[in-house]
């Protein structure tokens, strides 16, 4: 199974958020020992300033074997399909247009994604399965 990795997670456990950090670093070693982690560039965007420096970023994502897949057109065209029905249903041009690119990265190229969902995956990726560290069980 590939698990696509979402910055939330990965940040929460850098950070050792004090709400989400156990959960979420559990769900991460479900979703590794299920099989290959895969993350986007808007998440290795995102979580990169949370690393002092560039040589402590590498060795995290090589211990937690999370492997750079680069986005598609296909991934790219979805993501801003999702973004314009967004809009279109009012919402704020400046919701963060990353969220859609991460969530339909995942449905493009994993199997899961492994997020804390916000709504905005259920609302517009509603055939995603989400692992959602945050939830009792986690998984919707």
């Amino acid at each position: 199974m590939i698990s696509a990795i979402d910055s939330s997670v990965i940040l929460d456990v850098v950070t050792d958020d004090p709400r989400f950090a156990a959960a979420s670093e559990r769900a991460l070693r479900q979703a590794l020992r299920d099989g290959k982690l895969i993350v986007c560039e808007c998440v290795l965007a995102e979580i990169y300033p949370a690393f002092a420096e560039s040589p402590v970023f590498e060795e995290f994502l090589d211990d937690w074997q999370l492997e750079f897949t680069a986005s598609s057109q296909q991934s790219a065209t979805l993501a801003g399909a999702h973004f314009a029905a967004y809009l279109q249903r009012g919402g704020k041009s400046g919701r963060v247009v990353a969220d859609f690119l991460i969530g339909a990265h995942a449905q493009t190229h994993a199997d899961r994604l492994v997020a804390r969902d916000r709504g905005y995956l259920r609302d517009y990726f509603a055939e995603l399965t989400v692992l959602d560290p945050s939830l009792e069980g986690g998984e919707r």
